[in-house]
């Protein structure tokens, strides 16, 4: 089962169970799916979801951080659901040393020196990793490394 069909299976259940907050966070993943999907005319494959998902989780938590910094704790405890729900579809994320492992075997295979060479390093590891790591920490960790 794809990961689209996987969320709109939850939230037919998550409607059933009244569950509101996750039925309300699946149908925000799921217009954003069929917003790309109908704007650009075509099937997305589960990896375009997992971006999708990322880009949905980074919102989550940049909200999450404005809540708390005003004290919004109701909003707060909303915020902090909705990003265990997302993170709970999305592969599991890589450790420090896996990530610094697979970054070191890329910038070797794309022969990078320095930190011109940051841009070809970066491309080809948001493609291997693809969502298992946010895009922040890849380029924090090629830095430390072409340095």
């Amino acid at each position: 089962m794809s990961l689209k069909d996987k969320i709109k299976n939850d939230i037919k259940e998550a409607m059933r169970s009244k569950d509101t907050v996750r039925r309300d966070t699946l149908r925000n993943l799921h217009a954003a799916i069929k917003q790309i999907e109908v704007d650009e005319r075509r099937e997305l494959s589960d990896a375009d979801v997992e971006a999708i998902l990322m880009k949905y989780l980074k919102q989550r938590e940049d909200a999450l951080s404005q809540f708390r910094d005003a004290g919004r704790e109701d909003l707060v405890a909303k915020e902090e659901a909705e990003i265990a729900l997302v993170k709970s579809y999305l592969p599991e994320p890589m450790d420090d040393e896996e990530l610094e492992a697979t970054l070191k075997q890329i910038i070797e295979e794309v022969g990078a020196q320095s930190m011109k060479d940051m841009g070809k390093v970066m491309g080809r590891a948001k493609a291997v990793i693809g969502s298992r790591a946010d895009g922040g920490r890849i380029s924090q960790t090629v830095k430390k490394l072409l340095n």
